[in-house]
């Protein structure tokens, strides 16, 4: 199958020369499709000013999002509940791993007010994994959605959620406050999973997500690219989320957040980008986005608004 995509022209680790025991591994250049300008000015200070006085965390700066300006420019952004420090230890991932503090009932209330002041148009809410939580943190996801909704009822809502171990009851809560969009992110394909999420499982992903689309949900999922998987395993991850159900697709490129984090095998070229898309597209889902810069909630907004009648 994988034919039809074209044969990669970006780096590789290829040839490179293996690093000493002990030295990490180096890193390949940055290809020219990668590179962004960061955008800055007033706008941008405000809105992170409004963030700091409402003592929340947007996965936006926790995870060093390449597309956070225009986002938030769009009136779109991710709010990361239940703290900034996460129970799992995923090799890809910037936000810091450790004991979390105690559950803050009062957030919900401040992401909603943020929403309001920000002047968002969709709002993401996510959150770390809280795995010592009997419900994995549920309540606070959908207290936090309907909290948005009172005080924001033009604003659509997607819960980017945790997989909660597998509770089949921590998803009904969520799903009992209707977000537009019900999201989870299955990251890489299943080979990869015990370096790149290993207190996670494929399966599980899988489950909730088709769980989720037996609640009536429209079902969203996201992967990375460049950390050693091949073409063929990507195409069966497409496969698999449609078996399940699943509506819209990102795909977007891996990027090390740091020395410390997994690092690049490779990337992949845009035009590599538009060839994945179309297999997706192929295989039924209503939305696929695909790019180097793509991530989860890259044109969120757009995705909120897909008609019902496309998705099943």
């Amino acid at each position: 199958m994988s034919e039809l995509i074209p044969i990669t022209r970006g780096p590789t680790r290829r040839g490179k020369r293996p690093p000493r025991l002990g030295e990490p591994p180096p890193r390949l250049p940055m290809p020219p499709w990668i590179r962004v300008r960061l955008r800055q000015g007033r706008d941008l200070a405000r809105l992170r000013g409004l963030v700091r006085e409402s003592v929340l965390h947007t996965i936006c700066e926790e995870a060093r999002c390449p597309n956070l300006w225009e986002c938030w420019n769009r009136g779109t952004a991710t709010f990361m509940i239940l703290g900034d420090i996460c129970t799992r230890s995923c090799g890809f991932c910037a936000v810091k791993t450790g004991r979390p503090l105690e559950v803050d009932g009062d957030e919900p209330r401040r992401v909603a007010e943020a929403v309001r002041a920000m002047g968002l148009r969709h709002a993401v809410v996510t959150s770390v994994n809280r795995d010592e939580l009997a419900d994995g943190g549920a309540w606070v996801f959908a207290e936090t959605i309907h909290a948005i909704r009172r005080l924001n009822p033009d604003c659509t809502v997607e819960g980017l959620i945790p997989d909660f171990q597998g509770s089949e009851a921590a998803l009904r809560t969520v799903m009992a406050a209707a977000p537009d969009l019900l999201n989870h992110n299955t990251e890489t394909v299943p080979r990869l999973y015990p370096t790149v999420r290993p207190q996670a499982r494929y399966d599980r992903s899988l489950e909730l997500l088709a769980r989720a689309k037996t609640c009536g949900a429209r079902t969203k999922t996201g992967l990375m690219v460049g950390l050693g998987e091949t073409v063929d395993e990507l195409l069966a991850v497409f496969s698999d989320l449609r078996d399940v159900g699943c509506d819209i697709l990102t795909v977007g490129q891996y990027l090390q957040p740091t020395r410390e984090h997994l690092p690049v095998v490779r990337y992949y070229p845009p035009e590599e980008f538009a060839a994945l898309r179309e297999r997706a597209v192929a295989l039924g889902f209503a939305h696929v986005e695909a790019g180097p810069l793509v991530r989860s909630s890259y044109h969120a907004e757009e995705q909120a608004a897909i008609d019902e009648a496309s998705h099943g």
